[in-house]
């Protein structure tokens, strides 16, 4: 863990001023070390002013770049007389006016003639306004009103009114908004019972951990995001209104010890003395952040319990600092405790015999994942962006089952490319999730649900909408008796995590999702990824073996169809095109499946 220099950036505020000398202007580039993303400052020239500005960090790094300097000539006329009656020609001397002077507007000449290649142009000081989405966290330059990456207009209500605020207008009450929502509230009011089933948790202090030396552009694990969401639930009358709340407590030393070690919940304590800190280039902390992570982890613990004793049906989390990937010894990934961990053990405290974690955050688990290793009480299910292991953290390939005699309690699902999206997480919900987690039955259930998966967030690139994210919820509730919890892990965008998390919280209160996806088609790579966590774990749960001959049958065909358009378009890469007006036009035809040749049998 390192420790940061004692100062003080203010980081809530989006808009950062450059002041730089004038010339040709020119962005450099912000590099973003979180999950390996780089962001690039667009390049923009303001005419007759030239200069060349690099940024290191938040501070401009100006320097000049080879230019010629206008010349603005004057004639000047001298007459001499002559005693001796003589005509002399009159001169002309051409003056050169400096760019202080053309600057200055002030028109004086000067008389010399020296060389002037070495002189300096006096730094007169123009204003560059930066200013960062408060959707996506993107830098944007000069006068640009909308994000360039997500469209936010730059003074957008979200964190107002949430989602529900228009991304293209400037927040200025949104009065039409207050109209649809009340409407909507009057429909819930007529519909829905007076005591609610569904419990969220929440606090507000929750929103003091933060980065506080803002690097290239606001991390994008900020309070911002518990703001949007909690936004549109109050905009939307969900929350408070049709779901009720839990009383904060703080999370034990003795609680944590069941799933950290001694060492790491020290260390997470320690940061709470220490005004910047980091336990990994991307995991900050600051003096807030160590009770912060109680409190979530507390409500977790405590949404768990209350779910399982009867006294609330179901339950979501909406807590920060996130969890899945805090393992026994280490924070990392933005996460300091595991709070999906907690809650399982929680569960298992108070009555809960078996219970089922599925991870559908965009990045594998890895923390959760190994501080269940072995566990056969605790099965563990993730989606993910894995890409033969170059996506973070790395881990979460489809051959890791488990260990010590609990192979098959953990199944991992890992994507080979970006962009999935609803069909292919629906699909493997329907051919593995379900069957693995009905086989196992659990008592209660827990979702790690990070909507870093979602259209638009910037970390995951994938393609999951909020109708993708209530469906898998309406599945999942079918478990364990309808005892189902939520817990709010990554997501990054802030329209995006504040919709989605929306659609899953009305699902839990009773209501039919958005649109049922029927049928779901996957795509090519997700196919082939469902078939080999088929064919991995039908070893440790038979009812995956007829589901795995079936898809083989159905889709087997079209996978080897696939596979001989991209062998003969591979050949056709290495006929030369030569060829097919020559003599050898017959064997390019041949060989590129133009031609084919029969034989007698």
């Amino acid at each position: 863990m390192t420790v940061a220099e004692d100062f003080h950036v203010n980081n809530r505020s989006k808009m950062v001023s450059q002041a730089t000398p004038e010339s040709r202007l020119t962005g450099g580039e912000d590099d973003n070390s979180l999950h390996n993303q780089v962001d690039e400052l667009l390049c923009q020239e303001l005419p007759e002013r030239q200069v060349i500005l690099e940024f290191e960090g938040t501070r401009p790094k100006p320097y000049f770049s080879d230019h010629n300097g206008g010349e603005n000539s004057a004639l000047g006329v001298r007459a001499a007389e002559d005693d001796l009656n003589s005509d002399v020609e009159a001169e002309e001397k051409q003056k050169e006016m400096t760019l202080e002077d053309m600057y200055k507007n002030d028109g004086t000449l000067y008389d010399d003639d020296e060389d002037d290649s070495d002189w300096e142009p006096v730094k007169r000081q123009v204003e560059l306004m930066r200013w960062f989405c408060t959707n996506c966290t993107m830098v944007n330059v000069e006068d640009v009103f909308l994000c360039d990456i997500c469209g936010e207009h730059r003074d957008s209500g979200i964190l107002r009114h949430g989602f529900y605020a228009s991304p293209f207008m400037q927040d200025v009450g949104a009065p039409s908004i207050e109209a649809e929502v009340q409407e909507s509230r009057e429909d819930h009011a007529r519909s829905s019972p007076p005591s609610s089933s569904t419990v969220v948790g929440f606090d507000e202090k929750m929103l003091l951990h933060s980065e506080v030396e803002m690097k290239s552009h606001p991390h994008p694990e900020r309070a911002d995001r518990l703001q949007a969401i909690a936004a549109s639930l109050a905009t939307a009358g969900i929350f408070p209104g049709r779901c009720c709340s839990l009383p904060v407590r703080e999370i034990t030393k003795e609680e944590l010890q069941m799933v950290h070690s001694s060492e790491h919940i020290d260390a997470v304590e320690m940061t709470s003395h220490m005004f910047s800190s980091y336990f990994t280039p991307d995991t900050y902390a600051n003096e807030h952040s160590a009770r912060a992570a109680r409190i979530a982890a507390g409500l977790c613990a405590d949404l768990a319990s209350t779910i399982i004793s009867g006294r609330s049906k179901n339950g979501f989390a909406l807590v920060r600092p996130p969890g899945h990937h805090a393992g026994i010894k280490h924070a990392m990934g933005f996460c300091l405790h595991n709070n999906a961990a907690v809650a399982a053990l929680a569960a298992q405290g108070a009555g809960a015999k078996k219970v089922l974690i599925v991870d559908w955050d965009v990045h594998h688990g890895n923390g959760t994942q190994e501080i269940f290793d072995g566990n056969k009480s605790v099965l563990y299910i993730s989606l993910h962006r894995h890409e033969g292991g170059n996506f973070y953290p790395g881990t979460g390939a489809a051959h890791e089952v488990g260990t010590m005699g609990a192979e098959g309690y953990c199944v991992n699902i890992p994507w080979s490319r970006r962009g999935v999206g609803d069909n292919d997480y629906v699909f493997a919900f329907h051919h593995i999730v379900l069957p693995i987690a009905s086989a196992f039955a659990p008592d209660f259930t827990i979702i790690s649900a990070g909507f870093d998966a979602a259209r638009g967030d910037p970390l995951g690139c994938c393609d999951v909408t909020p109708a993708g994210y209530a469906q898998m919820t309406h599945m999942l509730s079918a478990l364990s008796g309808g005892k189902l919890l939520v817990i709010l892990e990554g997501g990054y965008n802030l329209r995006s995590i504040s919709s989605s998390a929306v659609a899953v919280i009305k699902v839990l209160l009773g209501d039919s999702p958005i649109s049922e996806i029927a049928d779901a088609v996957p795509s090519k790579a997700g196919l082939r990824t469902v078939l080999e966590v088929l064919k991995i774990q039908r070893s440790y749960w038979p009812s995956l073996e007829s589901i795995f001959w079936e898809l083989q049958s159905q889709w087997g065909m079209f996978l080897v169809d696939n596979r001989r358009k991209q062998i003969r378009k591979r050949r056709r890469v290495l006929v030369p095109i030569w060829w097919k007006w020559g003599r050898k036009s017959v064997l390019y035809h041949l060989l590129n499946g133009h031609l084919h040749v029969k034989t007698k049998r």
